[in-house]
């Protein structure tokens, strides 16, 4: 072992599915000493072969080193996997899909075990971990101080953006950004119905789509602007007025084309309850207050 390799801090990973080996491969490719354990035997023999070390249960993995990363299915499967170890003076990254009360609650839950805490929501599919041009990254919430102590290490399989000290802010950074990428995908699939039944070559139209998403996306910044500053009219060239009367376009469309209109129509209406409320001249905006009234 070479003096660069020793400096590198232990990894303990609980869990291997598709995510936690890609996470345990970058560790092991950076010359990270790493421990794992996973609920399938095959899994791990697959890592111990690469260099890890494989341990006999969840309590003697955790034992093995400060830093534990979780990796598993649901909140509740932390906590039966970690129920039998002992947390005190341990460093716990929790990079379990949760939503923000639970991790929240299980912040709460490591406390009372004397460790320290850190949440994680990971912006990345398996194959990008590992991968800086790929892009991939991980939200961070929880102790400043212990990810201040560990980015280097948590920056090896990806990019680490931390975003507070509460511990759900992770979580709620992760599902928000999420949550908009399948209000993306239901368009681009309601898109795709409209030309289905037509002669139009789907791949042609791909181009075109995602050039005009990408064109559009810039608006978040509009709309982050005006959530700000209250004022929903500052810098609006298409008021809502103008936008809801030419709903009806897309939705007699949609009727023509066969297509169910069940992907827009709530946002539709939404934006007609806001113009009626007397908004017109606002944009669409005032929509996010009609969600969490």
């Amino acid at each position: 072992m070479t003096p660069h390799t020793a400096e590198k801090t232990s990894v303990t990973l609980l869990g291997l599915g598709a995510m936690g080996t890609a996470l345990a491969r970058t560790w092991l490719a950076a010359d990270h000493s790493l421990t794992v354990w996973n609920r399938t035997p095959v899994r791990v023999a697959a890592l111990t072969a690469e260099g890890a070390r494989a341990a006999d249960g969840a309590a003697e993995a955790v034992a093995a080193n400060t830093l534990i990363v979780v990796c598993l299915l649901d909140d509740s499967s932390v906590e039966e996997v970690l129920s039998g170890t002992v947390l005190a003076g341990k460093d716990l990254v929790n990079l379990t899909t949760s939503t923000p009360a639970q991790a929240r609650a299980r912040a709460e839950w490591a406390r009372e075990r004397g460790a320290r805490y850190l949440d994680g929501g990971i912006m990345a599919v398996p194959p990008m971990i590992g991968v800086p041009e790929a892009g991939g990254y991980v939200f961070y919430s929880g102790s400043p101080e212990l990810f201040e102590r560990h980015q280097e290490t948590l920056g090896v399989p990806a990019g680490t953006t931390y975003v507070g000290e509460d511990a759900g802010f992770a979580a709620l950074h992760d599902v928000a950004l999420l949550s908009a990428m399948y209000g993306m995908f239901a368009g681009a699939t309601h898109a795709f119905a409209l030309i289905r039944e037509e002669n139009i070559d789907p791949v042609s139209l791909a181009p075109l789509l995602a050039d005009w998403l990408v064109a559009m996306a810039p608006a978040v910044h509009q709309t982050a602007d005006q959530l700000r500053s209250g004022d929903y009219t500052k810098g609006v060239v298409s008021d809502l007025a103008m936008q809801v009367a030419g709903t009806q376009t897309f939705l007699g469309t949609a009727e023509q084309q066969g297509v169910s209109p069940e992907l827009l129509s709530p946002y539709f209406e939404l934006m007609r309850r806001r113009l009626d409320e007397g908004s017109g001249e606002e944009g669409l905006t005032g929509v996010v207050d009609l969600l969490v009234r």
